[in-house]
């Protein structure tokens, strides 16, 4: 049986498989610590035989990917300075071809399928760890959380959080009906009860704040595309100003208060300042991409000890632009924040510009979650991950010409109908 390559790599077209992609991708990204090797042999199998699907529409436009490709190339240049040359050969490559799987999701998944694979894919993961999650005691400020079948509570967060921004874009921005309309609904509650059982204050304010300058953004499609920048500039500075009279006036405190944490963060201002520390012994290239917290390194031992992290693994500094400079220095760090800034800035640019931008408008969102949350966590820094993989995603897609519409043409034809 011979299989149309339209119902693999045309985008619109490729909507089974797509989706079914997308959805396994995340699977493996919530749990191969669980499922092991296989999982990630898997999810390249997902993707990198596209390339002999249809080299040409897999490929076009390799030439535009310098900037994008630029920090896991220099992750693994790092390998020359790590101080630990096998760790970090191992993970640059991993980082790399993550890199390159992602670029390769881009070019034949579009911002409907997208959303609609990431709504199945969460839907999954989220009930694999509400049937078989289970709570564990934080020593550090002695409270238990649900942590689902990840290894923190603040991960299950994480996909919980994108439940709820891919089921609000769902109805708000693509207006999707029919067939998908209930079991967005569904993943959608399912996200919120899992947001509520995780007790993340990092995931549950970043939700809220993105949802509602996702709604603002959606009023502001009504006015014409020079209204939208004028109204957006008065809107910034009037927002930066209620931040900073929240900080200063206590807001932040009581808020926090709410989550049952303190202006420390749960330790976490303390470990920003270690890691601070640690960045100023090779502030320019950094110790070498992951070659910081390495079993038998005094430092790395240090500060599991003193965080209870028993199993020597998994650990960082709970912010992504420390640990980015820690890891890679200024260089690195240069390099990751104009991937991300570079993003956030162009899709938004299409936003304000254009009549008519879903894609911008769904990617904007993801690229400010993942902004807000890379100051508490790190979510774009390592390979296999949903938020690495979000941002050089919709990072590629700023390679490529702004849709004429908001869907693929295939979807408006049937709707026209």
């Amino acid at each position: 049986m011979r299989i149309a390559k339209a119902s693999l790599v045309s985008p619109g077209e490729n909507g089974v498989y797509a989706i079914a992609a997308v959805a396994l991708s995340l699977f493996v990204f919530a749990y191969s610590s669980i499922f092991g090797q296989v999982s990630i042999l898997l999810y390249y199998a997902l993707w990198l035989p596209l390339v002999l699907v249809d080299y040409r529409r897999v490929l076009a436009g390799t030439g535009r990917y310098g900037w994008i490709c630029a920090f896991a190339v220099f992750a693994c240049l790092s390998v020359f300075w790590s101080a630990a040359p096998a760790v970090t050969a191992r993970a640059g490559l991993q980082y790399l071809s993550h890199v390159i799987c992602a670029l390769i999701a881009m070019r034949v998944v579009d911002i409907r399928t997208l959303t609609l694979g990431m709504i199945t894919g969460i839907g999954i993961v989220l009930m694999f760890s509400l049937l078989f999650g289970v709570y564990h005691f934080d020593p550090l400020d002695g409270t238990f959380s649900f942590v689902g079948a990840f290894a923190s509570k603040n991960q299950l967060g994480f996909y919980a959080s994108l439940g709820v921004y891919f089921a609000f874009a769902s109805f708000l921005m693509l207006r999707e009906r029919g067939f998908w309309l209930a079991p967005a609904a569904g993943v959608g509650l399912i996200a919120c009860y899992s947001l509520y059982a995780s007790q993340s204050a990092t995931s549950a304010l970043t939700t809220v704040a993105v949802i509602g300058i996702c709604l603002g953004l959606q009023m502001l499609a009504a006015l014409s595309p020079q209204t939208r920048k004028t109204f957006f500039l008065a809107v910034i500075v009037l927002g930066v100003i209620a931040v900073v009279g929240a900080v200063y006036g206590g807001a932040v405190d009581s808020v926090l208060g709410i989550f049952g944490k303190d202006s420390t963060l749960t330790g976490r201002t303390y470990l920003w300042q270690q890691g601070i520390e640690a960045a100023g012994a090779s502030p320019l290239i950094g110790v070498g991409y992951q070659a910081y917290w390495v079993q038998g390194f005094s430092e790395a031992e240090r500060l599991w000890e003193e965080f209870y992290i028993g199993s020597r693994s998994g650990f960082h500094f709970h912010n992504t632009f420390i640990e980015t400079m820690v890891e890679t220095g200024a260089v690195g760090l240069f390099l990751l924040c104009s991937v991300l800034l570079i993003t956030l800035c162009g899709h938004l640019k299409r936003l304000l510009s254009q009549a008519l931008a879903t894609e911008s408008s769904v990617l904007f969102g993801v690229a400010v979650l993942l902004l807000m949350r890379a100051f508490v966590e790190v979510d774009i820094l390592n390979p296999y991950q949903v938020g690495s993989f979000l941002l050089y995603f919709s990072a590629g897609r700023l390679t490529v010409s702004a849709p004429r519409s908001s869907f693929s043409q295939p979807y408006l034809q049937a709707h026209v109908r």
